[in-house]
């Protein structure tokens, strides 16, 4: 339920040619995720409101060797919030609510409630601090709240700066946005999330979670730790709520999304409303480059638990990630899965690799500006704290990792780079850099 640190972080140098969807390869790609341990994990991929690819790896449950399907569900953590927001403005369509409604309306004794607006609960601008983000809240995550002990909570944290001053990740103020749904509708969140979303939608595995039951293909959550899979903590909902307690199958989440964006569930109006970004947020939603397509959609995690879910309005298509465990960056695997789907060439990770350490001494001896007559950019070298990273023009360093003293990657956007050799000899005055289907030679200036 925490800000998740994924987001869909696709960096790309160049652009490339489109082409086909292969089956194939993404079968390829997640049986060696699964033969590697690198994940569990259920992705679905909704083309026009239908599924057009759908693959589970893993399990359930590692001690029974259960396995994971199509219909397993997984706790989405904060995805959750897009279902909250949508809620919200249901009722903002209704009449019953209005994006400028103060919180004071409800919950008075919360700092600055006279100022607070739903827009800002919405998107993360009411400076309400984030309960997760407390010193103790690890010691208290496991056990039940009541909804007037989680309003008490947020009361006595306070605020974190003057509302709509800026913008900062809250928790708490979607936890505040499911209550008030409950006060104005005098119904409980579960309840309305299940009239108003889920049976709209014919959404039978999505619902408000409770304890994990195995017996109905609920998946538990696992870290990766030396080698083995141990079982993570389970948070009771009452905490997360409406910010993160919503359990689901990646199928549904993505016909949500696409109910959500084809006008299902809310008027165009407030869909564009939602969109808006200010700071980063939207209000419910992030919005995520992939090469020259924007996705629309949010991250989750809560305990073990990591999930990823977008939607792309030009092709209405939906992408969703659920994962019980990794071992593997949850964001990179995505990069590969959308890469293989939208044709974009992908060289499949050899996972039997493995990445070396090299000095101080030996990683200076890479530094310096390269640049190549293939395509007009320059890529610079530097090392610093321990680290080798390479800017190219007009964008950000990326952290290298060694797997040879001729080879280092950057593996988030498939970057490979190669140094010449002569026979064991390093030649660190030039280097060819493959990503994406090209292979492009660069120099020492």
């Amino acid at each position: 339920m925490k800000k998740n640190v994924y987001l869909f972080l696709f960096i790309c140098l160049f652009s490339v040619s489109t082409q086909g969807f292969e089956k194939a390869k993404l079968d390829q790609y997640l049986d060696a995720l699964d033969t590697n341990q690198k994940a569990m994990l259920s992705l679905a991929i909704v083309k026009d409101g239908k599924p057009a690819y759908q693959r589970s790896i893993g399990f359930t449950d590692i001690a029974s060797k259960q396995q994971a399907n199509k219909d397993t569900q997984y706790h989405i953590g904060s995805i959750t919030k897009v279902f909250t927001s949508t809620m919200i403005f249901q009722l903002i369509d209704e009449g019953r609510l209005s994006l400028d409604t103060k919180l004071a309306s409800y919950y008075p004794k919360v700092k600055n409630a006279d100022k607070i607006t739903i827009s800002m609960l919405l998107n993360h601008r009411s400076g309400i601090f984030n309960f997760t983000n407390a010193s103790d809240y690890s010691e208290y995550m496991e056990q039940g709240k009541t909804k007037a002990e989680m309003v008490n909570l947020i009361e006595e944290l306070g605020s974190d700066f003057e509302p709509d001053s800026k913008a900062s990740y809250s928790n708490s103020a979607y936890v505040l946005l499911g209550f008030i749904i409950e006060d104005v509708t005098q119904d409980s969140y579960a309840s309305q999330l299940q009239n108003r979303i889920t049976a709209r939608l014919n959404l039978k595995r999505t619902m408000f979670a409770g304890p994990i039951d195995l017996k109905a293909n609920q998946a538990k959550s696992y870290t990766y730790e030396s080698e083995y899979w141990v079982p993570a903590t389970q948070t009771d909902m009452s905490i997360p709520f409406s910010a993160g307690a919503i359990i689901s199958t990646p199928s549904e989440v993505g016909l949500f999304l696409t109910g959500l964006f084809n006008g299902k569930l809310i008027s165009a109006n407030s869909l564009d409303k939602m969109k808006e970004i200010n700071q980063g947020y939207g209000r419910g939603l992030f919005k995520f480059p992939f090469y020259e397509k924007e996705i629309y959609g949010h991250t989750g995690g809560i305990d073990g638990f990591v999930s990823q879910a977008g939607y792309f309005p030009a092709d209405n298509v939906a992408f969703t990630l659920t994962s019980n465990g990794l071992n593997y960056k949850l964001n990179d695997i995505s990069i590969g899965l959308l890469s293989i789907y939208y044709g974009r060439p992908f060289d499949i990770p050899d996972f039997t690799q493995k990445p070396i350490s090299l000095s101080e001494k030996n990683l200076l001896k890479y530094e310096g500006v390269f640049s190549s007559k293939d395509i007009p950019l320059k890529i610079t070298l530097t090392f610093r704290d321990g680290q080798l990273t390479a800017q190219a023009t007009g964008q950000g360093p990326l952290n290298l990792t060694p797997f040879s003293t001729s080879e280092f990657r950057f593996e988030p956007a498939g970057i490979v780079m190669l140094f010449g050799t002569d026979g064991d000899k390093v030649d660190y005055t030039k280097f060819r850099l493959k990503q994406g289907g090209g292979n492009y030679k660069f120099t020492k200036e």
